[in-house]
Order: structure tokens, then sequence, then C-alpha cells
């Protein structure tokens, strides 16, 4: 069992306030957003939106580029092969933070085509900031609710990995609830992945990291690539928290699961 570890890196906002709540689930005769999004109930969020501090470039980055990387507007699943100009392997990364860590996979993995959700302003701005610093064309931006992007934008099948990278811990028992891996979401990310695609979670708060690896090793529609907790891929790179915490002893946990093919047993 892992220890716990006294600092955790963030993809969002903080912890929220002890008094945080968010409804439940409403009934779909209820909802008021009408018949259509009555078709997924409302959701817990995982994250809270607070007004961080948005740097002069990051306001500047985020006006005058978000347009140029942004997937446009629309409904139904996102053509990627319209999106990004041609057809590549597409890689979804959910809660990119500042964007430190896509922007250096990206650069890394150029044959892959990356889309990053993240619902803070300051990361959207940085991200973009260094997309167009670097020259990167494989990435694209979409700031909204990751659970609403999968459910209404995202195709089944149609990638071939997801990233989840130090989501929020919710470390208080009453906010478990807001945790982003729980079974009903992790079933909607083995759905829209392509056989054989991955699922890779990295985080520094054991216990989430244990229930990261029972909620993922209960999806029928998943593989574990390890025995337990998975060794970090060299394309992941640190980022300056988790130096800091590796040097101070704290614990990251890594987990690799893959798409089982679709069978019978394993359905789409």
């Amino acid at each position: 069992m892992p220890s716990a570890s006294p600092e955790h890196v963030n993809a969002g906002a903080g912890p929220a306030p002890d008094d945080a709540s968010a409804p439940d689930a409403s009934p779909a005769s209820d909802d008021p957003r009408g018949p259509a999004a009555a078709a997924h109930p409302r959701h817990i969020r995982s994250f809270v939106m607070r007004r961080g501090h948005l740097s002069d470039a990051q306001r500047d980055a985020h006006a005058s580029l978000l347009p140029r990387y942004a997937v446009p507007d629309g409904d139904g699943p996102i053509d990627f092969a319209a999106l990004f100009g041609r057809r590549a392997p597409v890689v979804l990364e959910i809660g990119f933070g500042m964007g430190h860590t896509t922007a250096e996979i990206a650069a890394a993995r150029p044959d892959t085509d990356f889309l990053g959700i993240e619902v803070y302003t300051p990361g959207v701005g940085s991200l973009v900031r260094a997309l167009e610093a670097r020259g990167l064309a494989n990435v694209r931006v979409i700031q909204r609710d990751a659970v609403e992007v999968l459910r209404e934008r995202i195709a089944p099948g149609s990638l071939a990995g997801v990233h989840v990278y130090f989501p929020d811990p919710w470390p208080k028992a009453r906010h478990h609830k807001r945790r982003l891996v729980q079974p009903p979401f992790v079933a909607e990310l083995a759905a829209r992945l392509a056989s054989g695609g991955y699922l890779h979670c990295a985080t520094d708060w054991a216990p989430y990291a244990e229930q990261m690896l029972e909620v993922l090793s209960a999806e029928p529609r998943l593989a574990n690539t390890a025995d337990g907790y998975a060794p970090r891929p060299d394309w992941r790179p640190l980022t300056k928290f988790e130096r800091r915490g590796l040097r101070l002893g704290h614990g990251v946990w890594d987990l690799m699961f893959v798409r089982r093919p679709v069978t019978e047993e394993t359905p789409a």
C-alpha cells in the first residue's frame, strides 16, 4: 500500500473549501435544460471555478491565440481529421493545468495529435502561448467540463489514448464523490478508446492512487499493463512539483491500462 504524500500536484484548482457542494443528479423530468440535456443528468463536478491570477501574457495569449488552437463549437462528435488537417492517432488529455507537460509530450510525439481539456483560463492561456512559441501544430484545446466533452463531442472508439495527470485528490471523505476517476467516468473513457488504446493516470496522493487502481481494475474493457502500478513512461516528463516531492521522498504512482479488443465478453 502506498504511503500518503503530504503534498499533491493538481491539474486545476486546489481542494474546495469545507462548505463546497454540488447538487446530485436531478430527475430528468425536472431538468431545466430541456429534454435533450435531460438524457444526461447533471453530474457532480470534479472542480470548483475560482478567480485565479491571470498574468498579462496569459490574458493576451488567451484572447489572441486561443481562436487558432480552440476546437470550434458544434454538435456531435469532433471530426479529428478535419480539425488537425491529417489522419493521426489522437490522445485526449484531461485537466492539463498550465500545459507544460502537454507541450513537452506533443513536441516529443509529432506523429500524434493531442486534444487538451482545461477549465481554467490561466492554464489555457499558458498552453496556447507555449504552442505558439514552439510552433506546435498537433494540439487543440477545449475550455469546458471534460465530462460534457466526453459525452457530447468524442465518438466511441476514436481515441488512441487518454491522459489524466494529477487530478484533484479531494482528500476529505465528504468530497470523495467529486473525484474525477469514478466508475461511470472510466466506463465513458473505455468506450471511447480504440482497441489497444491506453488510459494513463498519475497521482501523488496515495489514497487516490488506491482508488484509481481499484476503479480501473474493475472496468471490464480495460486491462492493466502492470502488476499494480506501472513505471512512469519516458515520454511523461516530471513536473517541477513532482521533482521536488521525489527529492523529499514523496511517492508518485502511474497507472497504465489498455482497451481490450471488442468481443462478446468485452462489448464496445
